[in-house]
């Protein structure tokens, strides 16, 4: 159970619990708290509840019972300052027929600290240009006109909901990039996907949504700290291993770091582990 302290820029949940219909939860007594400086990263399966956790912490739904604060604002009261310090970009995005610079003008208002430099400078990064129409450009293009908007509002509180569907490989690369340069240590970005890989190197704090709750939090250095990543030849030559996956080079392992090793977080392995032998790994966080 975590309780709320007096952190700026927190947010925080005791006991959520929301279903679409009666009598079936999509999220069941689910508790969090984040806090400002982190990129978390939301893993879960398709259909897990990752979306719905967004929408609840931005008050587009609400709870059926529990409770959400955000700043010590309650999202479903949907009152202007805590509007204005929150965006999220949908897994799927529609846009309006109109000029990319006419969108930033007619929507930028509801964001006071928006930075026109900062979203002119990203859709630069992300080769769009400037003076172009939405409707005359391509899904993954309107995607990355949004992201750059999303990062430019510099709201305190930012949600991406699978943000890299629709990227190629490039995007995907200058996605992450753009996101480590912009970030903003009063800032709290949080990241939904199911493509882990799109991830890697970006996230401080992985968080796994799984049985309508959050089953695991913990940070990346907390995670190689217990856990080493590694490629061996024959599976007899790690010892402690919890989860294994066969390749053309031999293996890829995750194993307890009994012997401090030093090893670099491959999220989509972690994930797969977590998935297959859930007591074993989540046995070695802290219970939440």
């Amino acid at each position: 159970m975590y309780y709320l302290t007096n952190t700026l820029n927190m947010i925080t949940i005791q006991n959520l619990t929301f279903g679409y219909q009666k009598n079936k939860p999509v999220l069941a007594n689910l508790n969090l708290q984040l806090e400002s400086g982190k990129i978390y990263g939301l893993l879960g399966a398709n259909g897990a509840g990752k979306s719905s956790l967004l929408h609840q912490i931005c008050g587009i739904i609400f709870p059926q019972s529990g409770k959400i604060e955000v700043d010590q604002h309650e999202p479903a009261k949907r009152k202007l300052d805590f509007l204005k310090s929150i965006y999220i970009l949908p897994e799927e995005v529609d846009t309006p027929n109109i000029a990319i610079k006419e969108y930033a003008e007619i929507y930028s208002p509801f964001y006071e600290k928006f930075d026109f430099s900062l979203f002119n400078n990203l859709l630069t990064d992300f080769e769009i240009p400037e003076h172009g129409s939405l409707h005359q450009i391509s899904y993954g293009q309107k995607k990355k006109v949004m992201i750059a908007f999303g990062i430019a509002t510099r709201s305190k509180y930012l949600f991406f909901d699978e943000p890299t569907n629709g990227l190629d490989i490039p995007s995907k690369k200058q996605f992450r990039k753009i996101i480590a340069s912009a970030f903003e240590e009063d800032q709290i970005i949080m990241i939904s996907t199911h493509q882990v890989r799109d991830l890697d190197q970006l996230i401080d704090c992985i968080l796994i949504l799984d049985d309508k709750k959050i089953i695991l939090q913990a940070d990346v250095n907390d995670i190689t700290e217990k856990l080493v990543f590694k490629q061996v030849l024959d599976l007899s030559q790690s010892a402690n291993v919890i989860y294994s996956e066969g390749g053309l080079k031999g293996h890829v392992v995750v194993a307890k770091n009994v012997n401090q090793e030093n090893s670099k977080l491959d999220m989509e392995l972690f994930f797969n582990a977590v998935s297959a032998e859930k007591n074993s790994i989540l046995s070695l966080f802290k219970k939440l």
